[in-house]
């Protein structure tokens, strides 16, 4: 399929800048793939639209605040995304993408504040290098000080960032730390929208991706198929994969909160058979014309044109029926991406 199938035109003023003021007030298009019926709600009433047995399956990575914006050594402002440390050896040394004006070479020196230091000790190509810090103290609480909530280049405000984010750039169940960009669809839940659905005998079950560059890279190939996905370290309980079996055997939905979530399960179930007790790197691309063995229903937000995430969508919907929710999303001015509203794909 040609990548331009999968484009379309966005007012800027419906790209979200800011969350909704309540996470359960965002809107919520409901899409019916059988009938082909767009129903208009918000995230609150989730609950109306999904049956008793119904499994949601999250992703429960934290996002940690992987953006550092520092000086070279000549003077020149540099912004460093760190994206996954290597194995403790005492030494605190990371794979990172580094966006400064010119390309650092290797040898040359950072500084973050007073008290952070990285030199460039190599460059791993496609945009990555590998960079060793210098500090004295706990890293981890370092980056907690000195590093920001790494928000999407197209959040366009007077300030980066602002406090809000590191709470709301966050689902409110995230436990394990190393996501560089967040499981978006699960910004909506709150604890008490759990319970309500729990007293409805919707159950939820957990499993951890940590999205890296792979989820947010644009497909530059033309012809869809061609794109190769970047691998992203992942971990399912067995506790979560006997929740997910039982479902399937019991004939129950399970539904997939996110599109790392889908991901993940489908990657199992392809290896496996499947979903299993697994943890390992996942490097599944899902476009149409591929079979989902585990999914029966999707909670996504709206997606960029051309993204991985809307090729899953248009994968698991049909393209036809994802181009004419989107139409009628815009129509009604939903908020788009990482800070806007929902759809539920049942």
């Amino acid at each position: 399929m040609d990548l331009e199938e999968f484009d379309y035109a966005l007012p800027e003023s419906l790209i979200a800048a800011y969350p909704s003021q309540e996470r359960e007030a965002a809107r919520l298009l409901v899409v019916d793939r059988k009938s082909g019926a767009l129903t208009h709600s918000v995230f609150a009433e989730l609950g109306d639209f999904l049956e008793a047995g119904d499994l949601l399956v999250l992703n429960d990575t934290k996002v940690f605040p992987a953006r550092l914006r520092g000086a070279k050594e000549s003077g020149g402002k540099v912004e460093v995304l760190l994206i996954e440390r290597f194995p403790e050896n005492g030494r605190s040394r990371w794979i990172a993408m580094v966006d400064a004006a010119k390309k650092p070479a290797v040898g040359s020196r950072f500084g973050f504040g007073a008290d952070v230091a990285a030199e460039v000790i190599g460059d791993l190509g496609h945009g990555r290098f590998a960079l060793e810090f210098h500090h004295q103290g706990d890293f981890n609480a370092l980056l907690e000080a000195l590093g920001e909530p790494p928000l999407p280049r197209y959040v366009r405000r007077k300030r980066a960032t602002e406090g809000l984010d590191r709470d709301r750039y966050q689902t409110v169940y995230a436990a394990h730390p190393g996501a560089i960009a967040a499981p978006t669809a699960g910004f909506h839940f709150t604890p008490e929208l759990f319970d309500k659905l729990r007293a409805k005998g919707i159950d939820r079950a957990l499993l951890t991706l940590h999205v890296g560059p792979g989820t947010f890279q644009p497909v530059r190939e033309q012809q869809i198929e061609n794109h190769l996905m970047e691998g992203e370290r992942y971990v399912v309980t067995a506790e979560a994969a006997d929740k997910i079996n039982g479902a399937k055997e019991a004939g129950r939905r399970v539904v997939a909160v996110g599109s790392t979530t889908t991901r993940t399960l489908e990657w199992i179930a392809q290896q496996e058979g499947n979903v299993v007790a697994n943890e390992g790197i996942a490097r599944l691309y899902i476009h149409p014309g591929d079979s989902f063995r585990v999914l029966d229903a999707l909670i996504t937000n709206f997606h960029l044109p051309g993204s991985t995430p809307l090729i899953l969508v248009a994968a698991f919907a049909g393209l036809d029926l994802v181009r004419r929710a989107y139409a009628e999303a815009i129509k009604e001015r939903y908020r788009f991406y990482s800070y806007g509203d929902a759809m539920l794909i049942l």
